[in-house]
């Protein structure tokens, strides 16, 4: 199967190009490079022995769509990893990130369609989800747009429902919805992982550059949540087994409409995680406790059952092999990508 990754050459889509090479299909990259580097073809090339085709550009650009498919096509699948993702960030731009993550939707739905694209798998979001009541959340759990905290999310959502009305009156189409939980860890090479510009949003790759001496401390923000420990639980994910979700995702898809979580279903809290970020290191990290975040949930986990049914998915990986994987990776890439 020939599969245009649209923001290919970024985390996720990396380490789901070389699962998809694995499993002996044929990626393409299609990138503007604004969050990663072209780097990453060399080091997908060194772990899988294939150099991969990468296009540099806009996924909102028709013109730039074209092109891909013009040169690499004709592609059996679409898999759309081009968004903007840092919550905070969204709230402080939300034009921005409405205009990004929902324009390359369509530039990719308008080309892709035209040019008879049978699948188009969506990386969408657990932070869909609006009711934490709904705990662990399942496919069918509360979407409620005016109920979520960022612009990131709704957007998200508001991408869920143009492909729900999109694959109604195209139906001989496949449109999967993905639904991430918190994705951390590394390729086991070392060789690919979270490069992240400036510092970084999420929990995994701060305490990764406090533990390599980039940045001075972890900040916990919170530790009298209702939960073991006092701090939030989250369900994360190994990026490896996130990747291999979408393989599955591919090779199961039916026309249809059809989401997924792509979780553990295992919650894991802050200071579980820096704990186990701490035995892969051997000592411990400067770390505080500082204010809750507005919008930070006590917890967020998925039931991930129906992508074990219907996909024969399931992640393997524990939270000491996401940390393991992380340290390993940045230890070999202290500056990322950069040296």
């Amino acid at each position: 199967m020939r599969v245009l990754l649209a923001g290919g050459a970024g985390y996720i889509g990396t380490h789901t190009a070389i699962a998809l090479l694995e499993a002996g299909h044929e990626p393409v990259l299609l990138d503007d490079l604004s969050n990663t580097s072209d780097v990453v073809t060399d080091r997908i090339a060194e772990i899988t022995g294939t150099r991969v085709p990468l296009i540099t550009g806009d996924a909102a650009d028709d013109e730039v769509v074209e092109s891909a498919f013009d040169a690499h096509g004709p592609f059996d699948a679409i898999i759309h990893f081009a968004a903007l993702k840092a919550v905070g960030e969204s709230v402080a731009k939300p034009l921005e990130y409405y205009a990004n993550n929902l324009d390359t939707t369509y530039a990719l739905l308008r080309v892709g369609l035209a040019r008879g694209i049978r699948s188009f798998v969506f990386s969408s979001t657990g932070t869909v989800y609006s009711d934490p009541a709904d705990l662990p959340f399942t496919e069918e759990a509360t979407r409620n747009l005016v109920e979520l905290s960022n612009p990131y999310s709704k957007s998200k959502l508001m991408n869920e429902v143009a492909l729900t009305d999109i694959q109604a009156v195209n139906p001989e189409v496949n449109v999967t919805l993905l639904r991430y939980f918190n994705p951390v860890g590394a390729h086991a090479s070392g060789l690919v992982g979270e490069d992240p510009k400036g510092i970084p949003n999420n929990l995994m790759p701060f305490v990764a550059r406090v533990a390599v001496g980039a940045l001075p401390e972890i900040g916990i923000f919170g530790d009298d949540y209702d939960t073991p420990d006092g701090t939030g639980l989250r369900d994360y994910i190994h990026v490896v087994d996130l990747a291999e979700g979408h393989v599955a995702a591919l090779e199961k898809a039916q026309p249809g409409l059809a989401s997924y979580n792509l979780g553990t279903g295992n919650p894991v809290s802050v200071r579980g995680l820096i704990e186990s970020f701490e035995r892969a290191v051997g000592h411990e990290l400067p770390k505080s406790v500082k204010p809750r975040r507005a919008g930070d949930l006590a917890a967020t986990y998925c039931s991930p059952e129906k992508a074990e049914r219907e996909l024969g998915w399931k992640a393997t990986r524990t939270i000491d092999d996401m940390t393991a994987s992380v340290w390993n990776w940045q230890q070999k890439n202290p500056s990322g990508y950069a040296g």
